[in-house]
């Protein structure tokens, strides 16, 4: 029985953990009034996350400061007016078509802040995975300059998120006196917005090195909680040691893994294929796997009568548990009719022990139970990263891709895969807001092939321009997502080809797969993994042939829509028409701007809206020159076409969509104005409308 309190709920605990939940980088370590360490609320952040302004104070608590931390806070809270801007004639389609737009992965291309704070709305608590490997502060990299304190000019100027030098990047040089405050007000807001982002069993993965792994540890805890830490990985970074090293050869980095909620947080465990413990085989390896020996009988702990009887040995003599015939407190672990089984079914062994007597064992298989089963055995996966997760591996993959590697740290795909096997299900989302090579990209493409999943990815990636000394540069590649995005495309031609020369291969064998070799069998199994779900063995062992007639519906969606970021599609007078004057109000025609499409206008809606920029997109002809845009399917009508008449309005109306959004002054006369809302109310009164 649970006890009763007797007390009214304590309303301080209760406020605090509301802050927890909303601000956790807020929550700070404190004392009572007897010194006792208690769970205490830090006001100043606190202040600053309700402020709009720069709040001071300096009390003294357990925290990590630097110089520009409040600055950090109030950058990561500040508005911004920008949207992304879809590019349809470099975007490609989920089957690889060029200029396709029905992918629904995502690259975009801009300043990763400003990125993060535009699909905060739309994809709060929506991505279960985030990788990011960001730039390490080593003394000569860059980090992103992050100011603020600019005026409405110098934003237009560099709101594509790049200045004249195609670069809004600063060098981070170790001897700034501002080394590591910069890097840590660089990472500092992105972690906060991304945090957000994340869905209540999603997490967090930060590859690192040594020279800020103790800060970013210190920032996680903020910003994620404490709690919610979860382990750090080690990976080795290289095959052989590095013999120019000055002290010692330093052989791998750091990824830190937090999660959003850990009491909410999910992990997969790995599939048990080559455990070394498993190394014996029989004729039944191809189904069962191999299998290991365990001893049939066990001690006085769990004795049964029942349990307690005499096995035939090859010699016809009989066999107790435990060696001897009269009771000693052993027992078999099976019934006696299971062990009739067991034999028949070629599931005991029975074999001489180094002391010249019988013993008896059940075979334990990888892949099938006591009762002859199918199983999946599965293990934890380990936070040591040693084996097959080297740069070297990364270099040649985009070798394979370009004949050039172009980068000079990348992450192998093997990298991320794990990553994402740890944590994702089969239709997760997957951001990557430092995408750099397009690894995550890759990765995830690679992982939807291998195991049939529908995992949906989304690239950031800042258009930094490429050293004209660069081999990338002489290659064509003026920036960095040129690059990224062409490994997108040439990665996902590769997964294709793989999966259909596996296909042609293995259909020219039409072979049973129960007459397959070892060899064989390994074989067909990675082709399937490449292609489809793993064949239902409980259904009976299917004919290759039927496997290959459905081999074309696995493979993954290759493509992707490319979004650029870029200042607002309205004019300032739709954000401050108190500062405008009359003479120019009456100067506009409209309030948007004049080189935008209707394609721009109908994602910042989707951005102003909340809907996903992977959604399905339908243009309808309303006419010989007006068009509208259905978003997946009627929940959404857009129409930016001006001049509209009563028969436009009423088609739109008659999908009877959930929204229909237009542009504002955009019916044909003042008539079709008037009869606008009387049109939906005949024929859609539930729809919502709205105008730019």
């Amino acid at each position: 029985m649970e006890k009763m309190k007797m007390q009214s709920e304590n309303l301080v605990d209760v406020n605090v953990e509301k802050i927890a939940k909303l601000f956790p980088n807020c929550i700070t370590e404190g004392k009572d009034e007897d010194g006792k360490v208690v769970r205490a609320v830090d006001f100043d952040l606190l202040k600053q996350e309700l402020s709009k302004n720069l709040v001071e104070g300096n009390d003294e608590r357990y925290t990590l400061n630097w110089a520009g931390k409040k600055q950090s806070i109030l950058t990561a809270n500040s508005p911004i007016n920008a949207t992304l801007r879809p590019c349809e004639k470099e975007s490609v389609g989920k089957d690889g078509t060029p200029g396709g737009w029905d992918s629904q992965n995502l690259y975009i291309e801009g300043d990763n802040l400003d990125v993060l704070k535009l699909l905060r709305e739309t994809y709060l608590n929506k991505i279960k995975m985030i990788y990011i490997d960001p730039p390490y502060n080593t003394g000569n990299d860059f980090v992103y300059n992050d100011d603020f304190a600019t005026s409405a000019d110098e934003y237009l100027q560099n709101s594509k998120s790049y200045d004249e030098d195609g670069n809004r990047m600063v060098q981070n040089l170790e001897s700034n006196g501002r080394f590591h405050s910069d890097w840590l007000s660089m990472m500092y807001p992105r972690l906060k917005l991304a945090r957000d982002l994340l869905t209540e069993d999603g997490a967090i993965f930060i590859s690192i090195d040594d020279n800020e792994q103790a800060n970013l540890k210190k920032i996680c805890d903020e910003i994620f909680g404490e709690q919610n830490f979860i382990c750090q990985f080690i990976r080795k970074s290289g095959i052989s040691p590095r013999l120019d090293a000055k002290y010692v050869s330093v052989e791998n980095d750091l990824i830190l893994f937090y999660a959003r909620n850990i009491n909410s947080l999910k992990i997969n465990k790995m599939k048990m294929f080559n455990d070394d413990s498993y190394y014996y085989s029989d004729k039944h390896e191809n189904r069962r796997g191999k299998y290991k020996l365990n001893k049939l009988d066990r001690g006085s702990i769990s004795y049964s009568a029942s349990m307690d009887y005499p096995i035939i040995a090859p010699d016809n003599s009989e066999i107790y548990p435990g060696g001897k015939k009269e009771n000693n407190g052993w027992c078999w672990r099976w019934s006696k009719e299971k062990v009739e089984w067991g034999i028949k079914n070629d599931f005991i062994v029975i074999k001489k022990s180094n002391n010249g007597l019988w013993s008896v064992y059940f075979k334990q298989y990888q892949f099938v139970d006591n009762n002859d089963k199918p199983i999946e055995r599965t293990i934890p996966y380990k936070n040591l990263l040693i084996d097959n997760y080297f740069n070297e591996f990364a270099n040649k993959e985009l070798n394979d891709l370009f004949g050039a590697t172009y980068f000079d740290y990348p992450k192998p795909t093997n990298l991320i895969k794990v990553l994402s096997q740890i944590l994702t299900e089969k239709n997760s989302i997957i951001l990557d807001f430092f995408s750099g090579s397009a690894t995550t990209a890759h990765a995830v493409m690679q992982l939807n092939a291998e195991d049939g999943g529908n995992r949906k990815f989304i690239m950031v990636q800042l258009p930094e321009k490429t050293d004209e000394k660069s081999e990338a540069y002489k290659a064509g590649y003026k920036n960095i997502c040129e690059i990224g995005k062409e490994r997108i495309r040439r990665a996902g031609k590769k997964i294709v080809e793989e999966i259909k020369n596996a296909s042609i291969t293995f259909g020219k064998n039409r072979k049973d797969v129960k007459e397959m070799s070892v060899d064989e069998r390994k074989s067909f199994d990675k082709a399937i993994n490449m292609a489809s779900e793993k064949l239902n063995q409980e259904d009976g062992l299917k004919n290759l042939e039927d496997f290959m007639n459905q081999a074309d519906r696995t493979i993954p969606d290759i493509g992707f829509r490319v979004l650029k970021l870029d200042s607002s599609n309205m004019k300032d007078v739709y954000y401050t028409p108190a500062e405008t004057p009359q003479a120019s109000l009456l100067d506009l025609v409209s309030n948007i701007k004049e080189d935008r499409s209707p394609e721009d206008l109908l994602f910042q809606v989707m951005l102003d809206m909340g809907v996903m920029l992977d959604s399905k997109i339908e243009k309808i002809e309303l006419s010989a020159s007006k068009q509208a845009f259905n978003v997946n399917d009627g929940n959404l009508i857009c129409c930016f076409d001006i001049n509209l008449s009563e028969e436009d309005v009423t088609k739109i109306a008659k999908m009877q969509p959930l929204y229909a959004v237009f542009r504002d002054s955009s019916m044909s006369s003042d008539s079709v104005a008037v009869n606008f809302d009387q049109i939906f109310e005949t024929y859609s009164p539930s729809t919502t409308r709205k105008v730019l």
